[in-house]
């Protein structure tokens, strides 16, 4: 389950570990929600719920057997929601790919740039964060 990294939370940016499993994916989607309707940012629910469902499913994946938690972090700048990834997983990067019509997988990371404004990849030691940046749009 969700652990609160205590010293690491404002009214800008929160982090918070997963554990690397299936019913984490949604328990991320349901703490990514309740913090922006904390943050009065419900008009980026919908898409930033959705980039993290994605991430967060493909770190409980790919990155099976390399570590027991994952991070994710959401901060607020400059008129952008930043929200992060982080695992230990570095053997694989993430890479936009274009599946067949027939393939049921592979459609994470085209999700998330169609509804982010960039995204990418930050290698870490060990193994990377991938980010995506929301506009804020709207009353704040």
């Amino acid at each position: 389950m969700p652990t609160d990294l205590g010293g690491r939370m404002s009214g800008r940016t929160h982090v918070t570990r997963f554990q690397v499993r299936k019913d984490s994916v949604a328990a991320a989607r349901r703490h990514v929600r309740a913090l922006l309707i904390e943050w009065r940012l419900g008009l980026l629910i919908d898409d930033a719920v959705l980039v993290t469902s994605e991430l967060t499913t493909n770190v409980v994946n790919h990155a099976k057997g390399t570590g027991d938690y994952f991070e994710l972090a959401l901060r607020r700048r400059n008129g952008v929601l930043i929200l992060e990834v982080a695992d230990s997983y570095a053997w694989q990067m993430p890479e936009l790919r274009k599946p067949d019509p027939d393939d049921p997988n592979g459609r994470g990371l085209l999700i998330v740039d169609a509804l982010s404004e960039r995204w990418g990849i930050r290698p870490r030691n060990p193994g990377k964060t991938v980010w995506a940046h929301l506009p804020v749009r709207g009353p704040a």
